[in-house]
């Protein structure tokens, strides 16, 4: 009882200090591993974004030691990424395997819910690239029978999940914001969403008015500077920041914005958050 009241003090008094990088609705957060989350909270972020199969491999006691970590700390775990590291959504090989992704989404899904979670990004390009010479449409029908289910997961945890669009050079399914916008139509569940991360957008060249299009439908986004995939530092790096942002706040965005990226927090975190504050709040 005394240490439960002790981490309970600790996160009033750490709450009470909370990071303030926020612009409006709109937070800051930065992706990585469970090793640099107190790195996060001295630089000053609001969130962090760690992956989801690093936390699902914890055992019991380092699961609960980083969890009491996350609660103490003025910030929390809002977003997680790389969803799914080992198992198939997408091929002959992936039916064999649906009671224990059942299993891996029920487990995973709770324990981001605990360290304060709202969105789960489904980028995993591993899990849905479609096997030479298998069925694309067969492959659809099993990403959206994916979606389903790990959305009825997420929404017993108070989750949503994000479909997030990644370059051809990593994922040959769902490339553009577009297809994304197409495939959770499709799907129609109320916790399956999209993200948009600008590098893949940029790579791919789609235009920014998928933001308008999906506005409805964004529910995070990621960020990096499409020249080397880094940590971003000043408006001028590239010409479409500028259009990016505004879209952005034009279409009334409340959400995170992380950085996914090459970079460290001791070289890139006060210049990247400086960088997000100025665009927003121009």
């Amino acid at each position: 009882m005394q240490r439960r009241k002790f981490i309970a003090a600790l996160a009033t008094t750490a709450a009470s200090c909370a990071a303030q990088a926020r612009v409006g609705a709109i937070e800051f957060g930065v992706c990585g591993d469970a090793a640099h989350f107190d790195a996060a909270v001295r630089f000053g972020f609001d969130y962090y974004e760690p992956e989801v199969a690093e936390i699902a491999l914890m055992d019991n006691a380092r699961f609960a030691a980083f969890k009491t970590q996350v609660l103490a700390s003025p910030i929390r775990c809002r977003t997680f990424r790389s969803f799914i590291r080992r198992l198939q959504v997408v091929g002959e090989s992936a039916g064999a395997q649906q009671a224990e992704l059942r299993a891996y989404l029920q487990q995973s899904l709770d324990r981001c819910s605990q360290l304060g979670a709202r969105v789960v990004v489904w980028g995993s390009s591993g899990s849905r690239n479609v096997p030479a010479g298998f069925s694309r449409d067969r492959a659809w029908q099993q990403i959206q029978d994916f979606l389903r289910l790990a959305g009825d997961i997420a929404r017993q945890n108070n989750l949503v999940i994000g479909i997030e669009p990644l370059r051809k050079q990593e994922s040959n399914i769902i490339n553009t914001g577009g297809e994304a916008l197409k495939l959770l139509r499709e799907v129609n569940h109320p916790n399956v969403k999209m993200i948009i991360d600008y590098y893949h957008l940029r790579v791919e060249n789609e235009d920014l008015d998928i933001l308008r299009l999906a506005q409805k439908e964004i529910v995070h986004l990621h960020f990096a500077n499409p020249a080397g995939r880094r940590w971003p530092h000043n408006a001028a790096e590239d010409p479409q920041y500028q259009r990016f942002f505004s879209t952005v706040k034009e279409i009334g965005y409340q959400g995170g914005v992380s950085i996914e990226g090459n970079g460290t927090f001791e070289d890139d975190a006060e210049a990247g958050l400086r960088f997000f504050r100025q665009m927003v709040a121009a």
